[in-house]
This record gives C-alpha cells, sequence and structure tokens, in this order.
C-alpha cells in the first residue's frame, strides 16, 4: 500500500499516477518555454527567513478577513477551470472541502458544475471568477447569476486579451468539454487542424477590446465588489485603485498566458507599495508549502490563493485531497509562524523575511 503524503508535491505524483496524459499536461503546463511556470516556485526558495527568538507562540491565531470576511486563514482556493476532468464530483467537492477548511473559494466562469449547482452544494463564502467575452450579455448574465446565488465579489480575469500559447495542450489536441455556466451561449464545436480546440475556442470567444474603461460598466451591472486579477506592475495596480476596485491579485495566470513575466512573488512587493494598503493585495502562483505563504504575507499580501495543488488534491482524492491539501498548507504556516517568533498574522512583517535585494543590499 502506498504511503499517505506528506506535502502538496507529493499530492502532484499521486494526481499524475491517475489523470489521463491529456489532462495532467492541462493542468501542469504553461505557456510556450514554461519558463515562468518554473520561476513561480522557484522564486520562493530564494527567499529566506529573519526568524525571532524568545517570543511567546504558545497560541498561534492564522484567522483572517477578507474583503470583511472571516476565513480560517490566509489561503484562499484560486479559480482554475473544468474540476470534472480531475475528478467525477468536480467542483462540488473542491467547494465542500473549501467550506469544511473554513475559507473562500473563488469559482471560475469555466468550471464544470454551473455555478447555481456549487452554490447549492453547502454553505461557504465563495467569489465569482469573470472571463468577459465579445458577447457582453454573457458577461452580464453570469454577474447577475452569481448576485442571485449568494456569491459575494467577482473577479475580473485581466490577463487574457489572447489565449497563451501553451504547446502541451498543442500537441496533445486539448479537447474542452462543455463547460456549464456557458453552455446555453457557447457551441464546443470548433475544431482546430492545428492544435487545442480550447485555444481554437478561448480566441474566437475572448474579448480583446477590454480596457480599463469597461470597470465602469462592469461596476454599472453590480454591485458586487470587484477583483481585478492579473496585475503585474505598479502602474497597473495605480489605474486598478483609480477605476474603484476592491482589491488585486497579483497573478500571472499561472505562467499559462505570457512567457517570461517575472515570478509573482518577485512583483508582490512593487503592487504594493504602490497601493500603500487603501485596498487588499492577494498574491497566487507558485505556492507549495506553508513557508511560501508566510513569505507572500511578510512582502505585503492579504493572503494567497492557491490553484494546482487543490486540482492534484482532487484527482488524488476527491474532497478528502483538498482538504488534506488546505490542512498541509495550515500546519506549515502555523509551524513557520511559531519558528518565527509570530504567533497572528499581523505580527508578521518585512522584516522577518530577506529577499535577494536584501542581499545585495548587505553586500554592498
Amino acid at each position: 500500500m502506498a504511503s499517505e503524503p506528506v506535502n502538496v508535491n507529493e499530492f502532484q505524483i499521486l494526481a499524475k499516477q491517475v489523470l489521463p496524459k491529456m489532462y495532467y499536461d492541462y493542468y501542469t503546463g504553461g505557456a510556450e518555454d514554461e519558463y515562468t511556470l518554473k520561476e513561480n516556485v522557484e522564486a520562493f526558495k530564494r527567499i529566506t527567513f529573519r526568524p525571532r527568538i524568545l517570543v511567546d507562540v504558545s497560541t498561534i491565531s492564522m484567522s483572517t478577513t477578507i474583503l470583511g470576511y472571516p476565513i480560517s486563514a490566509p489561503i484562499m482556493i484560486a479559480p482554475t477551470a473544468m474540476h470534472k476532468l480531475a475528478h467525477a464530483e468536480g467542483e462540488i467537492a473542491t467547494a465542500t472541502a473549501a467550506a469544511a477548511s473554513n475559507t473562500i473559494m473563488v469559482l471560475s466562469s469555466s468550471s464544470s458544475c454551473s455555478l447555481e449547482e456549487v452554490a447549492a452544494s453547502c454553505n461557504a463564502i465563495r467569489f465569482f471568477q469573470l472571463y468577459v467575452h465579445k458577447e457582453r450579455d454573457m458577461a452580464t448574465n453570469l454577474v447577475q447569476r452569481a448576485q442571485r446565488n449568494g456569491y459575494k465579489a467577482i473577479v475580473l480575469t485581466a490577463d487574457r486579451s489572447r489565449f497563451g500559447r501553451r504547446e502541451a495542450d498543442i500537441k496533445n489536441k486539448m479537447i474542452v468539454p462543455q463547460r456549464k455556466n456557458l453552455e446555453i451561449f457557447l457551441s464546443t464545436e470548433i475544431v482546430s487542424e492545428k492544435g487545442s480546440d480550447y485555444e481554437a475556442c478561448a480566441n474566437q470567444n475572448i474579448d480583446s477590446s477590454l480596457s480599463w474603461k469597461d470597470i465602469a460598466w462592469l461596476k454599472s451591472i453590480t454591485n458586487l465588489p470587484i477583483l481585478i486579477k492579473g496585475v503585474l506592475t505598479c502602474e497597473d495596480a495605480v489605474k486598478a485603485m483609480e477605476v474603484g476596485v476592491a482589491g488585486i491579485i497579483v497573478s500571472n495566470h499561472g505562467a499559462r498566458q505570457l512567457d517570461y513575466t517575472p515570478a509573482t512573488i518577485s512583483v508582490l512587493e512593487e503592487v504594493v507599495h504602490a497601493v500603500r494598503g487603501r485596498i487588499p493585495v492577494l498574491v497566487d502562483g507558485g505556492i507549495r508549502r506553508g513557508t511560501d505563504v508566510f513569505k507572500a504575507l511578510a512582502l505585503g499580501a492579504q493572503a494567497v490563493l492557491v490553484g494546482r495543488p487543490i486540482i492534484y488534491g482532487l484527482a488524488a482524492k476527491g474532497e478528502k485531497g483538498v482538504r488534506q491539501v488546505m490542512q498541509m498548507l495550515k500546519n506549515e504556516l502555523e509551524i513557520t509562524m511559531a519558528l518565527s517568533g509570530c504567533p497572528s498574522v499581523k505580527e508578521i512583517t518585512r522584516n522577518h523575511v530577506r529577499t535577494e535585494e536584501h542581499r545585495l543590499q548587505s553586500m554592498l
């Protein structure tokens, strides 16, 4: 009998054993040379700790709030597409695990289960991720359905004006199953002779004209707070605040869009400095350990979002696997906080980590 996984990376090994190659490659792959895909993980390894000793850490509190909603730890579930490719119960299993973990799940608009099915599956705080298609009525329909079904925020993905070039999907001729939220609008009967049906379908429907002025339109169709996902520069952080978003997610789309964008953790501080505490900044990309969560919090993130590890847990063990992945990250974060001398999340500061720049400055 195989031994139980003891960390998140071991869930990836289990997922590879159970998933068909096309689906495993789809979930794990990145754009082109996959430089950013590797760098998202590697950049965390170049950040080290400055732990403080002889602090009373007999009780550790990881709880925090996002947009006023309490969660058990600053670890949220990122929007990822088509969970039924990983497990028959799809997003319903993920949502149930999120509720059990007392955290916020961001449901992808490209989910295999409808937003109504997920909302009815269990009681929890959920956000809804939105792509804006050429047919704007689709966005209006999705946003209003999300609002009616109790989702608490809209997460607008802003870094997909074109579909990233994911070569594994092209080689595998990745086929898209129907996505439940979009089935009344989109046909998947778009066949590409040159590669992935998914890419052909996405490129036919993406609205490449989406721009900053459209945030006003989005705000006009909902009273839910809007977070913008895909910010990598201080300039775009400032623009996001100017148009009145409620929060920013520093993200490079899991390295699936533009290769050679920087690792998200390496630009987090730039965005945090631009925002100056006026709205929450969250980050995703490359988080595989509780130590990674701590590093992100030390550099100014209010919480992290975890994507691929959730899929690995789901593929390996369904709802139980997702719960185990979340618990592993929480356990590791708790140990890191204790050994760094931080009894609560708000006591994690910039002084608790040393980055590359920090090291270079100390050598001068």
